[in-house]
């Protein structure tokens, strides 16, 4: 039985180095850049009209209230460039619509007399408050200046890093590809069919549907998933499936303990796989099993205890999806915990808790009861992970430990509840 400091290292020792590619816009959500993007373009690509109003010239200085203009013209937004604007007259102006040159300031429509009209339209109007220069309006690369760099390589392209990637009329970026993984659940006990009435003996299989969803916010590809049951013939067949998918990365969970039907290391050795490590000094999924096949695909053997999978997933196989995607070492928070937790001594423990602010506004950790690794409910409260480390059998309250995210890719977040 290894350290997890141990296998860590060898885990990275193992993964292959990230790889990349372009791909149309549209495509990218959620990928990882792999290089910077530089902007083609200012944004606002024009000076425009920040609301509705009448656009005038105050050329450095304020152009006070009861001053009496004549409307040279209209701009809606989506019209083509204007004729020059006079210095002595206004515009009829739309919210986003491209300013006259010459004209630099609007005041609101609601601080305009409309003195005279035509079929509608405003040809002289007084202020009825006075105007400061540039009020109102949003300059030309006010908010990105053309050849800035807006996203730097390794950024998350998320829905805010999208809409400003679409804003400025970016056709393609080059982003990580993403890891391609496959998933295998064993077990004669487990039933995939949520409308089948389960038999005597028989469990819901829940660790593959999360397994996949926790990959792909992990930032992987799942090429295949599948079912079998505690046999070495089916098993070689859904990983030959898999392989088939193109997966560079196979997780199966069940079947990696000393049990008679735990066959999965002898079904791997028998196909020519290196087993690295099988067993570490963790709780829970101390049985975690770690392999090269002969084709070189990573194998992961995870144990089938659910929460036990979920600490599989979380510290040792997205660590290599993050070497895979090109990110740098994952940053960790270091919180006081709110009480004290006992702990497996000589064992680095994985505890599922929940981050809250204290009415002090001081974040603080605590680590929630049933920990056992059949329980789930317990996951509805988290919303972090404790690590525990060290010889000792207790951590005390107010002790500094080390809390992580849900997924690597997701920082800690609070409720506003849990912000009061």
């Amino acid at each position: 039985m290894i350290s997890y400091a141990q296998a860590l290292q060898q885990l990275l020792a193992a993964a292959p180095a990230a790889r990349s590619e372009q791909v149309a816009i549209v495509a990218a959500a959620d990928r990882i850049l792999a290089a910077p993007v530089n902007s083609a373009q200012d944004l606002p690509p024009f000076d425009n009209a920040a609301m509705d109003g009448f656009a005038l010239c105050a050329n450095g200085q304020p152009v006070v209230a009861g001053s009496v203009l004549q409307v040279q013209g209209w701009q809606a937004a989506g019209d083509t460039a204007a004729a020059d604007g006079d210095s002595a007259q206004a515009w009829e102006i739309m919210t986003g619509a491209r300013m006259p040159s010459g004209l630099d300031s609007v005041v609101p429509v609601e601080q305009v007399e409309v003195l005279e009209a035509v079929e509608g339209r405003p040809t002289r109007v007084r202020l009825q408050a006075t105007v400061k220069p540039g009020q109102h309006v949003r300059l030309r690369g006010q908010d990105v200046e053309q050849g800035e760099t807006v996203l730097a390589a390794g950024a998350l392209l998320d829905v805010n890093a999208m809409t400003l990637l679409h804003a400025l009329g970016v056709a393609s970026v080059q982003v990580q590809q993403q890891p391609q993984v496959a998933v295998i659940s064993t077990g004669k006990e487990l039933v995939s069919d949520a409308t089948a009435e389960l038999q005597s003996g028989q469990i819901r299989d829940s660790n593959r549907p999360f397994l996949v969803s926790r990959l792909r916010a992990a930032g992987a590809d799942v090429v295949w998933n599948g079912v079998v049951s505690d046999d070495v013939a089916a098993f070689d067949a859904a990983l030959d499936a898999a392989l088939g998918a193109g997966a560079q990365v196979v997780l199966s969970t069940g079947a990696v303990s000393q049990g008679r039907y735990d066959f999965i290391p002898d079904a791997l050795r028998a196909r020519g796989a290196e087993i690295i490590f099988h067993k570490v000094a963790i709780r829970p999924g101390k049985p975690l099993l770690f392999a090269r096949l002969a084709d070189g695909t990573l194998y992961f053997g995870l144990p089938g205890n659910p929460i036990s999978a979920a600490v599989g997933l979380r510290f040792f196989v997205e660590p290599v999806l993050r070497k895979m995607l090109g990110l740098a070492e994952e940053k960790v928070l270091q919180l006081p915990l709110q009480a004290d937790v006992r702990k497996p001594p000589g064992l680095r423990f994985h505890a599922r808790a929940r981050v809250q602010a204290d009415a002090s506004g001081q974040l603080r950790v605590s680590v929630l009861a049933g920990q056992e690794s059949f329980r789930l409910k317990t996951m509805l409260r988290a919303n972090a992970w404790v690590v525990l480390e060290g010889e000792g059998d207790l951590a005390t309250a107010g002790s500094l430990v080390r809390v992580q995210g849900w997924g690597h890719r997701e920082p800690v977040q609070l409720s506003p509840l849990e912000m009061s």
